[in-house]
């Protein structure tokens, strides 16, 4: 029988990470995400997990290798400085091929900035955050619902291509109620057995995980291997959504809860006679780049609408290559635009386009 439970979304990822055979959390407290960490504490008790509240970010990040490297599933979440805190630790765990989950439920910045909801760590999680060259798999869900079920594929994914997965949210979907629907799962599901984890020596040669390589040579022949696994990722995991864009003049893109909010506004311009729609990135690593040019073939105007200075739009334009207009709507600081002046912006664009 399917279970519906009323949830904040950071307790629908927290359960769906357990669900999902993660039975080991280290993190450290920072606003909008601490229903993770306090959920993690009482509920991997009952699952034979651990949960460890961590001295700093830092300290929480290495934990997070350490476990992995041991071929555990493994999570950790924060917000805003708490993911800068991790960068050099994230890193590491890209450089040592090592799957992990990492939710990031944005805050406002730059620097404390405030405990509102905000989009303004994108070029962080989609462009590498720390030193050198690697990718997070990044996946950004727009409801609780969603945040469960990219939750459950994450863990699938970081395996599947050994690679840090991060689930992108704010403050929204970590706080905002919703029912959240888990399916009875037939048997618990475990990690899968991984031969290059450091699990003891008995019966198998001796493994080794590792980030330095001061051989030019090997360096390269490693960096080349990272690139072609991402080059996988990126033909097979784009995920999208679209959203009434088969007749629309005008295609809304946005992600997140920005995304929730710009569907109220396509209903409110449809009924008024304008054809508008919505492209939703759920992968923002990879970006869903072919799917955007094949729209700009038929649509000619698009509005990006972030809680950001501008940083997704940076991938839309490059998706377009000039075949579109691109406009932009923006809302910072923990200010989160309404339905109404998405609405607003469509139809002066609509108007201009006469």
């Amino acid at each position: 029988m399917t279970e519906k439970k009323f949830m904040a979304g950071n307790e629908a990822i927290a359960e769906a990470a357990v669900q999902a055979g993660c039975r080991y959390y280290f993190g450290y407290p920072i606003t909008p995400q601490n229903e993770i960490g306090e959920y993690m504490a009482w509920r991997l008790p009952e699952v034979d997990g651990t949960f460890l509240q961590a001295e700093s970010e830092l300290a929480a990040i290495y934990m997070v290798f350490g476990a992995s490297g041991a071929g555990a599933r493994v999570m950790t979440s924060s917000s805003g400085p708490g993911i800068s805190l991790m960068q050099e630790g994230i890193s590491y765990i890209a450089a040592a091929e090592l799957p992990c989950i990492i939710v990031n439920m944005m805050r406002c910045g730059p620097g404390l900035g405030g405990i509102q909801p905000s989009q303004s760590d994108y070029f962080q999680a989609t462009k590498g955050g720390g030193h050198g060259d690697y990718h997070l798999l990044v996946l950004a869900p727009s409801t609780g619902q969603e945040a469960a079920n990219l939750t459950m594929l994450a863990f699938d994914l970081a395996d599947k291509y050994r690679n840090p997965v991060m689930i992108l949210g704010d403050g929204n979907i970590g706080q905002m109620m919703e029912p959240i629907e888990f399916k009875p799962l037939e048997k618990p599901i475990v990690a899968p057995k991984k031969d290059w984890a450091l699990t003891g020596t008995p019966g198998r040669p001796r493994n080794l995980i590792k980030t330095l390589f001061l051989d030019p040579v090997v360096l390269e022949k490693r960096n080349l291997a990272n690139a072609a696994k991402l080059r996988e990722a990126v033909k097979n995991e784009v995920r999208f959504e679209s959203y009434l864009t088969e007749d629309a003049e005008i295609v809304i893109a946005a992600y997140g809860t920005v995304a929730r909010i710009a569907k109220t506004a396509i209903k409110i311009l449809r009924e008024k006679g304008l054809k508008v729609g919505l492209l939703r990135p759920i992968s923002l690593y990879p970006f869903p780049y072919q799917v955007f040019a094949d729209t700009a073939e038929r649509v000619k105007d698009f509005l990006v609408v972030e809680m950001s200075m501008g940083q997704m739009i940076e991938d839309v334009k490059l998706a377009l290559c000039g075949k579109s207009r691109v406009h932009f709507y923006n809302r910072v600081g923990g200010m989160v635009p309404s339905f109404d002046e998405i609405v607003a912006q469509a139809e002066r664009i609509a108007k201009e386009a006469r």
